[in-house]
């Protein structure tokens, strides 16, 4: 493609969590391929993670600013992959948020600053700063399309639990295309911490009110997908919403290199050696995300389902991380990799999670339902099994159970307990011979790779938003 007109430079800003920085960093890689002049925002330690996207676009330039200290994230960690998902999220949301003047000084004693802020939904607080600085700020959105209009909803509206018993309240969005409902303990946790008045409650809010009010979207999706809710959102962003979706690695990256991940017990030449001996379509992955960590009560379950089903399979298991009790979590059963051996792979840490998916050996995926994930595993084209824990992944569990039906209900909640013979009989059906959710997945397979083809929605969206940003004047 030919870039014409000078280029607009342009400030990216990514969450850091894993499943929000890599999906970003992969449109920054689009974005770069167009002409865009490109600084991202990181903070030391994220640093590492830019590494592959640096060395395809030397031009990328970089800004980073310390971590700011707080009292709820122990020195020297700046990711939340490094602290228990079940506390991570609300105090670096709010530590980032002190970065707003060091953001600020920079962009007023740059020669040249950016026209435009591409930040994570999860920094909402960069639209107040866009609106100081007289440029636009564009929300980027790892969630899909209906999660994100659950949680524009809840922001906005601010539905209350009516009682103590938070099991048994529904909440319903009438105004949301096919009238979603949840119960109150699926719905985000940090909505339902909110408490009128607290400080850091009201900053967030703010942020995510930030989204609805900045001046376009770009989400992680495509039309074919989710067009009613893509619609729903454009009306509220007067219309400048863009699905660029699926955002996948370059392909010379597609294995998951260290960098882009972090720490993993085997390399990506070992799976695929591994996966080369299997039959077609006959292994499940086993994979929660970079996030979850399992009880050692959950991992016997799992790993008894696992060695019931009596199929091959790949289980990548993340490590405690800080605040974690020592030797409660992610233990694997003794013996267990013994019984298994030759049918079953353990990984330690990051797994190359699109290559494993993308092999042709692999039939199936045990998931948390977390978007990134959601998104390979359907371009991949294997079946799900749904084991849904927090964030959004209930909304996403849904989608792809009732709505989409490429998709198996295993169980919900981060604390339940799976059991091991209803999982192993889901494992085992999931990879035979006359797996229905399949067919269905594969024609998802054929939708999403025409989205991201010449000519196919996501691109047509992904060359019109860079037509806007080349548009754009100070």
């Amino acid at each position: 493609m030919s870039i014409l007109g000078s280029s607009s430079h342009i400030l990216v800003f990514p969450h850091p969590a894993q499943g929000h920085m890599i999906p970003l960093l992969d449109l920054t890689h689009q974005l770069a391929t167009h002409g865009l002049t490109i600084t991202i925002l990181v903070t030391p330690k994220n640093l590492p993670l830019l590494n592959p996207l640096l060395s395809t676009h030397p031009s990328i330039k970089t800004l980073v600013l310390p971590f700011p200290a707080h009292p709820s994230i122990p020195d020297g960690v700046e990711n939340c992959k490094d602290l228990p998902s079940n506390s991570s999220m609300v105090p670096i949301l709010r530590a980032l948020g002190e970065i707003y003047n060091p953001v600020l000084d920079w962009f007023q004693n740059h020669p040249s600053p950016p026209v435009a802020i591409l930040s994570d939904m999860f920094l909402g607080w960069t639209h107040k700063l866009a609106c100081q600085l007289g440029i636009r700020r564009i929300a980027f959105s790892p969630s899909g399309a209906l999660a994100l209009s659950i949680i524009f909803a809840l922001w906005r509206d601010m539905p209350r639990l009516n009682s103590n018993d938070d099991s048994t309240q529904i909440i319903t969005f009438p105004e949301i295309p096919n009238s979603p409902k949840y119960p109150w303990w699926q719905l985000s946790p940090i909505y339902r911490s909110y408490v009128e008045g607290d400080p850091v409650s009201e900053f967030i809010r703010d942020g995510f009110l930030g989204n609805i009010s900045s001046w376009g979207l770009v989400i992680n999706s495509f039309t074919e997908l989710e067009r009613v809710y893509l619609d729903h959102l454009a009306k509220q962003m007067d219309g400048r919403v863009w699905a660029v979706g699926p955002l996948l690695p370059p392909a010379e990256d597609a294995s998951g290199t260290s960098e882009r991940g972090g720490f993993s017990s085997v390399s990506a030449d070992d799976v695929t050696s591994w996966l080369d001996t299997c039959q077609d379509q006959k292994v499940v992955y086993v994979c929660f995300g970079s996030q979850a960590v399992l009880t050692n009560e959950q991992m016997e379950e799992v790993a008894l389902g696992l060695e019931k089903s009596k199929v091959q399979f790949i289980w990548a298991i993340k490590a405690p991380t800080a605040g974690h009790v020592e030797g409660n979590n992610s233990v694997i059963p003794p013996g267990f990799e013994d019984r298994v051996a030759g049918r079953g792979l353990v990984i330690r840490g990051w797994a190359p999670q699109v290559l494993i998916l993308s092999h042709r050996a692999v039939g199936a995926f045990l998931t948390h339902c977390g978007w990134n994930s959601i998104l390979e595993g359907m371009v991949a084209g294997v079946a799900m099994l749904a084991w849904p824990m927090g964030a959004d992944q209930f909304v996403n569990a849904g989608l792809l159970v009732d709505e989409l039906k490429v998709a198996k209900l295993v169980c919900e909640g981060a604390q339940t307990v799976p059991n091991s013979t209803k999982l192993a009989q889901l494992v085992a059906e999931s990879v035979s011979e006359n797996q229905v959710l399949r067919v269905r997945v594969m024609e998802l397979r054929k939708a999403a790779l025409e989205a991201i083809e010449n000519g196919g929605s996501s691109v047509k969206d992904l060359d019109a938003l860079v037509k806007h940003l080349r548009e754009i004047t100070k």
